[in-house]
């Protein structure tokens, strides 16, 4: 899990710089204002997890045998970034409202996953 965890929490990192760069650069000409901002959080809750899923990935591999808990917060924090940032990239990018109405879903995979860190943590040993 700590190869599969770093490995994705650097790719996404990298996208999400690469997603505020695309903002800033490419579109800031091409949408408007609000889905700028849209675009924008999308991006800065992409890294945010990302950062997450990686202190996921250091703890697993401190531990001999990981908690359940901490691997499935790992797990919430991607699929967090897959529906919550995905979801507002689409909708800045496409103007399609209802897609902000999937957004609440991955936002609730984001809190399950730092609920399930919280337990985890309190039951680390180190």
């Amino acid at each position: 899990m700590t190869q599969i965890f770093l490995s994705v929490a650097a790719i996404l990192g990298g996208l999400s710089v690469a997603a505020g760069a695309f903002a800033s650069h490419a579109l800031q000409e091409k949408i408007s204002e609000r889905s700028l901002e849209i675009f924008e959080t999308a991006a800065r809750y992409q890294m945010y997890h990302a950062l997450a899923l990686f202190l996921v990935a250091i703890l697993i591999s401190r531990t001999e045998s990981p908690q359940p808990t901490l691997i499935a917060s790992g797990w919430l924090f991607i699929i967090g970034i897959a529906i919550f940032s995905g979801s507002l990239y689409a909708l800045s990018l496409t103007g399609i409202k209802s897609l902000g109405a999937i957004a609440p879903l991955g936002g609730t995979a984001f809190l399950a996953g730092w609920g399930a860190l919280a337990f985890a943590a309190w039951n680390l040993k180190l």
